[in-house]
């Protein structure tokens, strides 16, 4: 057998690659086309309702500005108000607080109800649980505030009524200070909750049987499973419903403004009540632009701050 025949023999012997589907050039604009199409609306959306808002915003923040009047350039005029506004600073704080308070009570609220439902209950009752829990959050924040108010109120309101029957003296909770805040974080965590609840459901759904069934077997039971499994696979859910929670909080409105107005006083005055105040009641466009963009760049350092922290405590499967 000659050389020739030995090598033809071997070229023989190796399979061909597979045949690689190359799509026509036509196909391939027209795929990008209907893509862009599709993609078009929402992008035009988010430039137009979120991105020349914020510039506008901030370009407004320099000028003073009261709608009737033209436009006077004004520097950092209306940052340096702002700044020395004691009814803008108590604002921020109040929210800060309310943050603090509103989150941390939903996410404990939320993970504690998606931890109940999770465990064994038949397929029929964890779908009403799951929407009730999360019919709140389809519904007006004004209109459950408005009704909230007479609930809440202090001499007809139920609460008082229901609290009243055990023996326990009315409490002021719109009338003040402490009783005010707890009265719309309570307002507010009761119809948020839901959402960061079916974020959790879906978290736990993901988590694979076979680790809690290992876990078992080595003996980690009830708390400590949770401790030791459940939370560290959830920490990216936790991550995505603390971020939205905190960005949703330090932008509440309806509830503080139906319920007590911002007060009383100014103790549940919060950022974006100023905002309202500032433009749409005073007429000061440009301080009420300055204070937003001071929320914004809030939201934007907390929201780094997360993300930072994530690093060390979020744990990906």
């Amino acid at each position: 057998m000659t050389n020739t025949q030995i090598t033809a023999g071997r070229a023989r012997s190796v399979s061909a690659p597979p045949a690689v589907s190359v799509r026509p050039p036509g196909r391939e604009r027209g795929t990008r086309l209907l893509a862009t199409l599709f993609l078009t609306p929402t992008i035009v959306g988010i430039v137009v309702f979120t991105v020349v808002p914020i510039i506008g915003s901030i370009v407004l923040s320099f000028f003073d500005w009261n709608v009737i009047d033209p436009p006077r350039f004004a520097g950092g005029a209306n940052y340096r108000e702002i700044v020395g506004d004691s009814t803008v600073l108590v604002s921020f704080r109040n929210t800060l607080v309310f943050m603090v308070l509103a989150v941390a009570l939903q996410l404990v609220i939320a993970l504690s109800l998606a931890l109940t439902l999770n465990g064994r209950m038949p397929g029929w009752l964890r779908s009403v649980f799951r929407s009730a829990f999360f019919f709140p959050l389809v519904l007006s924040a004004a209109s459950i505030s408005v009704v909230m108010k007479y609930l809440f109120n202090q001499d007809f309101g139920v609460v008082n009524w229901l609290i009243g029957l055990f023996g326990i003296a009315p409490v002021p909770w719109l009338t003040s200070e402490h009783g005010a805040m707890a009265t719309v974080v309570i307002v507010y965590v009761w119809q948020q909750f839901g959402f960061s609840f079916l974020l959790f459901v879906g978290g736990l759904n993901n988590i694979p049987k076979e680790i809690h069934e290992a876990a078992a077997l080595d003996g980690a039971t009830g708390l400590r499973k949770h401790l030791a499994i459940t939370l560290p696979l959830l920490s990216p859910t936790l991550l995505v419903a603390s971020v939205v929670g905190i960005i949703n909080a330090l932008q509440v409105f309806e509830q503080p403004y139906v319920l007590t107005d911002g007060g009383p006083g100014d103790s549940t005055r919060t950022v974006v009540m100023v905002i309202y105040e500032r433009a749409f009641e005073q007429l000061r466009f440009g301080e009420a632009s300055a204070v937003g963009v001071l929320l914004f760049v809030l939201i934007m350092a907390v929201t780094a701050v997360q993300f930072r922290l994530s690093r060390r405590f979020v744990h990906y499967q």
